[in-house]
């Protein structure tokens, strides 16, 4: 769920906060006031592409802040892998400048703006006069049915999906094969000479970092000897060494033993001393005579050291990435050296496929036919609520070319009177039919989709009266089940919600300039009955205005 919406400097509204409820929310205001700035807010917190020119005349930047409940564990996640703070509540922000730069902010890090829209695509759904247009695409009809049909279909769905790829890359190979034998020839040519180049030295994994270490020690053995066992020898074999010097401080020690607590201490850390410079002079003389001088050795690494790295001019630039090619090289050599038994049995693996393929897209035909049925008879229903109780809802699925949704062609049928023909809902519903068809749709749809909050964007466009009465109510019960936030200019629509926020517009001569505030009691009526007559003391407005909220009481 929002819990707010924080506006600066956006469009004509130089600052504004809008605190929502869980149920049905309202925002209205006068033309050009600015009251779709919250649903260009929402767009941009989408992660939709920045606007400069909505950033108000004159100021450095616009920012939109919003809070949201955030209970799904993977989207929180993503948002801490980003550097981001999730508690019971997250924090989402975007932050426009004039030379074109964008932030996007959540949990207090800067993401890209991908990851927003990740974030609040399971958060809320908004829909506008664009998204009715969308409607009439058999894609977007496509999605509803899928929608509404439910988990099983949702299941088949994914299973489909990953064995249409996997057929695609099978076609690809097999294809490749068929076609390109020349081609094929030269690249088996070039992999079995590189393959039989790294098989010659065989290199060992980490083994160019092992004959570096050698090298360097046999380059310099005369100086590693010289080095080790001069300091052995001051430290333990020359006539006055750090040993017996030791000693003797310990036994000037020794002769106040017991004494203090304090000189026992030192006494006692000289001689764990002693005890190392002993250790370490041992070590530095194995070390000594355990270093070889030899320079034949010294050659071999060299000589080792410039093969490998040749493989690794060619196949690296690492050791590792030279026996990682070789390895791919293998695998590749024996996909293209398959000859004509293996090439059958290439082309059998994707007749397989394929025939897998058809068998789960006609499961999914299943499927949706039989969910079409009743989403069309769910439909109808709501749109009888809606003063279109003679409309007719037909969802024709008709077989077609297979496909990375399946074999279906689906068009949503419809007539909005009786004897009509039903036909594509592009070609046969209003502006207003539209807006109520959607509106249906999505009711029917609420309980199917996950999205906790459902914006729409003056979709009663079209409609009045009576309807408008019905579009309310249907909102208002959509909001038992999930956020919802309406931009509208009926006041009909306006009278069901549980909270209503009025954007005003203010223009001194100079500078125009939006509010926003929430209406309750004599103001909500005076909101309404402006919205009704575009008078706000209107005693006949104010009175329908009334009626209105009264009304709203019955859902």
């Amino acid at each position: 769920m929002w819990h707010s919406l924080r506006l600066q400097s956006l469009g004509v509204i130089s600052e504004a906060e809008v605190e929502f409820g869980s149920g049905f929310t309202v925002i209205t205001g006068e033309t050009g006031a600015g009251k779709t700035m919250v649903i260009s807010a929402l767009a941009l917190l989408r992660g939709e592409r920045a606007n400069t020119s909505l950033i108000r005349k004159g100021s450095s930047q616009a920012r939109i802040e919003a809070t949201v409940n955030l209970d799904d564990v993977d989207l929180a996640e993503l948002v801490r892998e980003a550097g981001g703070e999730v508690d019971d509540e997250l924090i989402l922000a975007r932050v426009l400048s004039p030379q074109g730069r964008s932030r996007a902010i959540a949990g207090g890090a800067s993401v890209p703006a991908g990851l927003l829209a990740k974030v609040t695509d399971r958060l809320v759904a908004v829909h506008g006069q664009s998204d009715q247009q969308r409607l009439v695409h058999v894609d977007q009809q496509r999605i509803a049915l899928d929608r509404f049909a439910g988990p099983e279909l949702a299941a088949t769905m994914e299973t489909y999906s990953t064995q249409w790829r996997e057929l695609q890359e099978a076609k690809r190979q097999l294809d490749a094969l068929n076609s390109n034998s020349a081609e094929r020839l030269q690249r088996l040519e070039f992999l079995r000479f590189g393959l039989a180049e790294v098989a010659d030295l065989a290199p060992v994994r980490g083994e160019d970092l092992e004959l570096q270490t050698e090298e360097n020690r046999l380059a310099h053995a005369e100086s590693l000897v010289t080095a080790a066992m001069g300091a052995a020898h001051l430290l333990a074999d020359a006539d006055i060494t750090a040993t017996s010097l030791l000693n003797d401080a310990m036994a000037h020690l020794h002769a106040a033993e017991g004494h203090d607590e304090t000189l026992d201490l030192l006494a006692a850390r000289l001689k764990e001393l002693s005890i190392d410079l002993e250790d370490i002079a041992s070590e530095l003389h194995s070390y000594g005579t355990a270093i070889d001088i030899d320079p034949q050795r010294l050659g071999g690494v060299q000589e080792r050291r410039a093969a490998l790295g040749m493989l690794q001019r060619k196949y690296g630039p690492t050791l590792d990435e030279v026996i990682d090619w070789a390895e791919s090289a293998a695998r590749e050599i024996a996909d293209l050296d398959l000859g004509e038994e293996g090439l059958a049995q290439r082309q059998e693996d994707v007749k397989n496929q394929t025939a897998a393929v058809e068998a789960t897209a006609a499961r999914i035909s299943q499927l949706r036919r039989a969910a079409a049925g009743r989403l069309a008879t769910a439909i109808e229903a709501e749109l009888a609520d809606l003063a279109l109780d003679k409309a007719t809802m037909n969802i024709e699925i008709e077989a077609s070319e297979i496909g990375p949704h399946g074999a279906d062609r689906i068009r949503f049928l419809f007539a909005a009177n009786s004897g009509s023909e039903a036909q594509p809902i592009g070609q046969s519903a209003s502006g207003g039919e539209l807006s109520r068809l959607m509106l249906a749709i999505e009711v029917v749809l609420a309980d199917r989709d996950p999205v906790p909050t459902l914006v729409f964007d003056e979709v009663d466009a079209g409609i009045g009266g009576r309807t408008a009465v019905e579009v309310g109510r249907k909102l208002a019960r959509l909001a038992k089940n999930a956020q919802i936030i309406v931009v509208t200019h009926l006041a009909q629509v306006a009278a069901f919600a549980d909270q209503h926020f009025v954007v005003s517009k203010n223009d001194d001569g100079d500078v125009t300039h939006s509010s926003v505030f929430q209406v309750d009691g004599a103001q909500r009526v005076e909101e309404l009955a402006r919205m009704l007559s575009g008078l706000e003391d209107s005693e006949t407005a104010l009175a329908h205005a009334r009626e209105l909220l009264e009304t709203s009481l019955v859902v």
